[in-house]
């Protein structure tokens, strides 16, 4: 079974400069949604993703599993933590755990991909 990337969030510590930066440079569709956070569409069918305000700049990637509570078990199972445990906030059930080398990567529940 394929876990494929299908969002991924660009951090840093203002939010407008990297609106600017990635519509300019790749052509994405940029969509403000409130303070410190804007919705990116990608033209050529790549994964979508989000500009988000934080502290330390970074990239995450969000990878479709088909049981999200199975997902994280294993990651801790096999040397990852839970940074923050499932959460449903009303559009997408997902997690974030770290591998062992501590880069933060997000599960995004996909009942449809389950086997």
């Amino acid at each position: 079974m394929s876990h494929p990337i299908v969002h991924v969030d660009i951090t840093g510590p203002q939010e407008a400069p990297l609106h600017e930066f990635y519509a300019e440079l790749l052509g994405w569709e940029v969509r403000p949604m409130g303070p410190g956070y804007a919705l990116v569409s990608t033209p050529d069918g790549s994964p979508d993703g989000a500009l988000v305000e934080g502290e330390q700049a970074g990239v995450t990637i969000g990878v479709a599993v088909p049981d999200l509570a199975a997902a994280v078990a294993n990651a801790e199972r096999i040397g990852g933590s839970v940074v923050m445990p499932p959460t449903d906030n009303g559009w997408v059930h997902k997690a974030q755990v770290t591998d062992p080398a501590g880069n933060v990567l997000t599960l995004i529940e996909d009942a449809a991909r389950a086997d």
